[in-house]
């Protein structure tokens, strides 16, 4: 049963109980009031007989008195007696009383009858004086039969004042009775009240004050405890513990976003170090491939709902290529066109699925399209390359804000790469042939004889110059000496890869002068090589403006260490040979001196 049906219950029957009691209450009232009523009857005609019967007997003596007297004062005086004496047994006739048996009034009507027979006597007496006739006035006033009927009225008043005080001791002897049973069945009914009042209060204030507040205190400290798991009471109560109820829900439930809100920072916070950590990484990476492990290893952390490549802009083939993927995406690596992607036409990210009408990439699946999100790399306003990732959890919106970071930085770190690689290969390599240059000649020397020394091996090296080079850029001009120069390197790069010599470094040495270090190749491997180079430049044709301005030869200086020279002299001692061969007229091979061993 419901508390509201409870006390409602209990408030009928408390009113029917309040009620009850009111009416016992009034009817005790009207007990009371008929003892008051049956008190004052009593008191009137106590009043009123004794006043009678005083007259009467005064009267009496009064009569006597003018019977004997004679007086003309006394019989004036008996006259007003005899007019009061028949008010006043008038006003006792008139008398009501409620409740008298029949002999009271039997016994008050014979007193009556008797107070006016001795009445008539008197008057009679009276009348006999006045007729001068006073001992029939004495006879009659002090006879027997007068005496009698005097004793006779005053015991009838008498009896009647004993019955009536009998009757009114009774009355108020049951009106009191009767109030007194009213006025206990009242205390009663108001005791049951105040009882089903106590009752009612106690079951409302346990299970409407103290059981919800039991409830809301204990719900309260697990709240302190920062346990939000907790189950707020709904409480349907209309009252300040209603109120409080409904606070400790808010309450709650902005705990509850509260620690949501704590997550996400953490989670944030956590992807922000994550970002930073990369930025780090990437700050310290030299080459493109460690910028690759760098984001294969941080992008799947920092979006780990989503799987995605990393395209690279092919400059040359105008293509995207994939140069590395996470978490296994769909789809195949196929390089497409940079206008497939409207990512990189527009120059921002690009989400079909953000909004709720757009188009989607060509180089995507349309049944994957709207999952992918694409991200141009763009750095200093030149498209770097793409980072194409698909949401692999729908109902959770893509991070596009870390997604646009990891694009900003991956784009940085591409862009300085690229600049480094630039930078490197103006410093490391010569612009016009493609070889590397005089500048990385000398660290490369140093390892490649560290290496040699380590192996007890053997190093040979190669100067070669491009015969009457002067001759040509005087006659055909400084363009023509140039195609003759890039000739020449073309033609030494592609030898040294047909006879698999790839571990040979080759350099442009200066001006027309190229130099070529062969590790692990001894001074007969070298000559076959230096003639190979010579054949391969003098059948290569040097077509300039149309015309055929070769052949080109070229002379060439030949020493191996440690057999021809020191660790320190091994380019002057292939300098020297090559100087040697452009005496004894150019277009041959010389091979530098053997090196005199000192004495033990």
């Amino acid at each position: 049963m419901r508390i509201a049906t409870i006390t409602n219950f209990a408030y009928v029957a408390t009113v029917i109980l309040t009620l009850s009691s009111g009416v016992a209450l009034f009817m005790a009232s009207g007990a009371d009031r008929v003892e008051r009523r049956a008190v004052e009857q009593r008191y009137t005609f106590d009043e009123a007989t004794e006043a009678l019967e005083n007259e009467v007997f005064s009267l009496s003596e009064l009569a006597r008195t003018v019977v004997i007297n004679q007086q003309a004062e006394d019989i004036q005086a008996l006259k007003a007696g005899f007019s009061k004496e028949a008010s006043m047994e008038k006003h006792l006739t008139t008398l009501k009383d409620v409740g008298a048996t029949t002999e009271e009034l039997m016994l008050l009507r014979d007193g009556i009858t008797l107070m006016d027979t001795l009445r008539d006597e008197q008057q009679a007496a009276l009348k006999a004086v006045e007729e001068q006739r006073a001992a029939d006035g004495v006879r009659i006033l002090f006879g027997a039969q007068y005496e009698d009927q005097l004793t006779q009225a005053e015991y009838r008043f008498e009896h009647f004042r004993n019955l009536l005080d009998k009757r009114v001791q009774s009355a108020i002897t049951e009106a009191t009775k009767d109030s007194q049973r009213l006025r206990t069945l009242s205390e009663i009914m108001v005791a049951l009240t105040a009882l089903l009042f106590l009752f009612v209060l106690g079951f409302i204030i346990k299970h409407r004050i103290l059981r919800p507040v039991v409830t809301l205190s204990d719900v309260v400290n697990r709240l302190a405890s920062q346990d939000y798991a907790v189950e707020a009471p709904v409480l349907g109560q209309v009252d300040e513990i209603g109120d409080m109820a409904q606070a400790i829900r808010i309450f709650r439930e902005n705990g509850l976003a509260r620690q949501r809100l704590e997550r996400e920072r953490d989670a944030d916070w956590v992807t922000r170090n994550l970002l930073a950590r990369m930025t780090q990484r990437l700050q310290g990476c030299d080459t493109r491939d460690s910028i690759l492990k760098v984001i294969a290893l941080f992008v799947p952390q920092i979006v780990p709902d989503m799987s995605g490549r990393l395209y690279m802009l092919d400059r040359h083939a105008n293509r995207m290529v994939c140069m590395t993927s996470w978490l296994s995406p769909e789809g195949d690596e196929t390089p497409f066109a940079p206008e497939c992607c409207w990512a990189l036409k527009r120059g921002q990210l690009h989400s079909p699925g953000k909004d709720a009408v757009d188009i989607p990439c060509e180089h995507l699946d349309p049944a994957r399209a709207s999952r992918a999100t694409c991200v141009p790399l763009i750095a200093q306003n030149n498209i770097i390359g793409l980072l194409s990732v698909e949401n692999r959890v729908p109902e959770k919106e893509p991070p596009y804000t870390y997604l646009e970071l990891i694009a900003e930085t991956l784009a940085l770190a591409l862009a300085n790469q690229q600049l480094r690689d630039t930078l490197t290969e103006r410093a490391m390599f010569d612009s016009l042939t493609g070889l590397h240059n005089r500048h990385h000649l000398d660290e490369t020397l140093r390892t490649l004889l560290a290496r040699t020394e380590a192996k007890k091996s053997v190093l040979s090296c190669l100067m070669i110059d491009i015969d009457y080079f002067k001759r040509l850029n005087d006659a055909w001009g400084h363009e023509a000496g140039d195609k003759a120069i890039r000739e020449t390197a073309l033609c030494l790069q592609n030898t040294l890869r047909e006879r698999e010599r790839e571990r040979g470094v080759a350099f442009r040495y200066g001006g027309e002068e190229f130099l070529v270090l062969l590790p692990d190749v001894n001074e007969e491997e070298a000559i076959t090589l230096g003639s190979d180079i010579m054949q391969a430049i003098a059948a290569q044709p040097l077509i300039y403006e149309a015309q055929d301005i070769g052949p080109l030869s070229v002379s060439i200086g030949v020493a191996t260490w440690p057999v021809h020279a020191r660790a320190d002299n091994l380019i002057r001692s292939a300098d020297l040979a090559l100087y040697l061969a452009k005496e004894r007229g150019r277009g041959q091979i010389v091979v530098a001196k053997k090196m005199v061993k000192e004495p033990g």
